[in-house]
């Protein structure tokens, strides 16, 4: 039956009602980072500057100094991309060889284990924040981004092995053992038949995985103290100073550090869906 004009008239409605109320906090935060501080401060303020500028980005991009907060923005930048993409593709590679095995391997406490790594993920991070400095302390690891990239690993790796997999449970599992009838070891099956037609949930586990690394400010925030290892989420929060703030300029690092998670949303927009989804294979 084909849908009436009054109908698909509301859903389209909803649709574009729901873009605006999800894309009007972005727009605010874009016209913030370029309008006046006067404006900013202004008891009425207005969605198009009077005159825009782009000073913030210069003085993040241009700025220099090491008590320059602006210039220490950029050292986080790249020091959040390192600690991001290092914890994504080692939990990633766990998740993937983990998960297959949780899926499809009978073993005493599966479940239990499976459970427990879900426990861990679900623990809030400040009940974790004392044996885990205690623990970095020890290793030598503080304000180091190695420290950091353990750290992030011991939230992304439960998130990825349960993702993955309850995705594996999705596929038939005769993919496989006809793989192994021909000649396929487990790990070979796994490597030719099972992830390219996981690859769905590949990209999605490790989008979510580098959002959540990306985005993470407690442990940040603790475990380190200087520009060495300093992400974006930290330098933010400096533009905030002891009597000021520079809400402009907090607007600026806000839609800098907005960029990555956004470029990978776009990369891999048609894989989400799919991604979330039981399974790639049908029929």
């Amino acid at each position: 039956m084909r849908p009436s004009r009054r109908f698909l008239i509301g859903i389209h409605v909803a649709a574009v009602v729901m873009a605006l109320v999800i894309l009007a906090p972005f727009a605010w935060l874009i016209i913030s980072s370029i309008s006046p501080s006067r404006e900013l401060l202004s008891p009425h303020p207005h969605w198009i500057p009077s005159h825009p500028t782009l000073e913030r980005y210069r003085q993040i991009f241009g700025g220099s100094g090491a008590d320059n907060v602006a210039a220490n923005f950029r050292l986080a930048m790249g020091n959040s991309l390192i600690v991001a993409t290092l914890t994504t593709l080692i939990s990633l590679a766990v998740g993937t060889v983990g998960g297959y095995a949780f899926a499809r391997l009978r073993f005493p406490l599966r479940r239990t284990s499976l459970f427990a790594f879900l426990a861990i993920y679900m623990l809030p991070p400040i009940a974790l924040v004392i044996p885990l400095y205690l623990a970095l302390a020890n290793l030598g690891l503080l304000d180091t981004k190695t420290g950091l990239v353990v750290t992030y690993c011991s939230i992304v790796t439960p998130f990825c092995l349960w993702t993955m997999s309850n995705y594996y449970l999705s596929m038939p599992p005769d993919l496989e053992e006809a793989a192994r009838v021909d000649g396929c070891t487990r790990l070979g099956a796994l490597v030719r038949v099972i992830l390219p037609l996981a690859r769905p949930g590949l990209l999605t586990t490790g989008m979510f995985g580098f959002l959540l690394a990306w985005d993470e400010f407690l442990y940040a925030l603790i475990f380190t103290s200087t520009t060495n290892a300093k992400t974006i989420p930290v330098a933010i929060a400096e533009f905030t100073g002891k009597y000021s703030s520079d809400f402009g300029l907090i607007a600026a690092g806000g839609v800098l550090a907005a960029v990555p998670p956004l470029i990978l949303a776009l990369l891999f927009q048609r894989y989400i869906v799919g991604g979330l989804t039981s399974g790639a294979v049908k029929g």
